[in-house]
């Protein structure tokens, strides 16, 4: 459900990496709700005494479950903790394990003596409802994060890539490409910005495939294909596209992409990942569909 300030004016840029005070205070809520209701309860049970079932979360074997899994949460983490907001890598991490503990709670019987009822649990509508929380939380703080219905959270892509790269499915014909190119796909969407500098290996290595997909001799045969994806009435844009190869080619071997001496230097920022990772992957894009091995 949206809210009036976006219905009127759309939704915020989702841009920022780091989860800030807001969404962290958001999270926390969300998830010390769903401990007080007993939503963890199917997994970490408070049973009845008298041995009817759970009627509740067991928050102490919750939290040292998070503890063993993720340990910078020494403190509950549905608790205010002391040094702050955590590292945002942990709070995905937090999210993805809530996500595959949590349940929806089904009120049974009352139980008179002890004042409780006991639960049964829908685990598909537990999940569900949790993750549409934690995406507005997400969404209403412009944040780069989307928690999937798999329960992994997947880094939003820039808006120019984002449609493309979601929904990508690739059959190029070479089963080896279409690997490194879903390698690098899956990698650039990780929240980790260490992952997200291998996608730029991943999908350099398809480049260097690409330019040999039809035959071993790329010094012939590549520019042949620059010259199907230009076509024979834009020798502007063949001269483009011959340049920009070059380019990318020689950004591949001289920064740490493809290789890691030491005298290379790294790409170090996330903006620079997007930046590298569209430029290069608008050129495969426009050859591969050129040969007729789209997607």
């Amino acid at each position: 459900m949206s809210y009036f300030s976006e219905r009127e004016h759309g939704e915020q840029p989702r841009e920022s990496e780091a989860i800030g005070e807001g969404a962290w205070g958001g999270i926390q809520a969300l998830i010390r709700s769903r401990v007080e209701d007993g939503s963890f309860g199917a997994t970490y049970p408070e049973t009845c005494h008298d041995g009817a079932g759970p009627v509740g979360t067991d928050s102490d074997s919750l939290a040292r479950a998070v503890r063993a899994e993720i340990p910078t949460f020494s403190d509950p983490p549905w608790f205010d903790i002391a040094s702050g907001v955590p590292g945002t890598l942990d709070i995905l991490d937090l999210v993805e394990f809530s996500w595959r503990t949590v349940s929806k709670p089904i009120k049974g019987g009352y139980h008179s003596y002890f004042q409780h009822h006991h639960l049964s649990f829908d685990i598909d509508a537990g999940r569900d409802e949790f993750r549409e929380a934690v995406n507005k939380i997400f969404r209403r703080n412009g944040l780069v994060y989307e928690l999937r219905k798999n329960g992994h959270i997947e880094r939003l892509a820039p808006p120019v890539l984002r449609e493309v790269l979601t929904a990508a499915a690739f059959h190029t014909g070479d089963s080896e490409l279409d690997m490194m190119l879903e390698k690098a796909r899956r990698k650039f969407l990780d929240p980790d910005i260490a992952v997200r500098r291998e996608s730029l290996e991943a999908l350099w290595d398809a480049w260097e495939r690409l330019k040999t997909l039809n035959g071993p001799n790329k010094k012939t045969l590549f520019p042949a294909m620059l010259d199907k994806a230009s076509g024979p009435t834009s020798p502007l844009f063949r001269d483009a596209l011959e340049k920009e190869a070059h380019e990318l080619t020689r950004l591949g071997n001289e920064l740490q992409i493809r290789h890691a001496e030491t005298n290379r230097e790294p790409v170090s920022q996330s903006s620079h990942v997007d930046y590298l990772f569209h430029r290069l992957f608008a050129i495969v894009t426009v050859v591969l569909k050129a040969e007729g091995r789209g997607w």
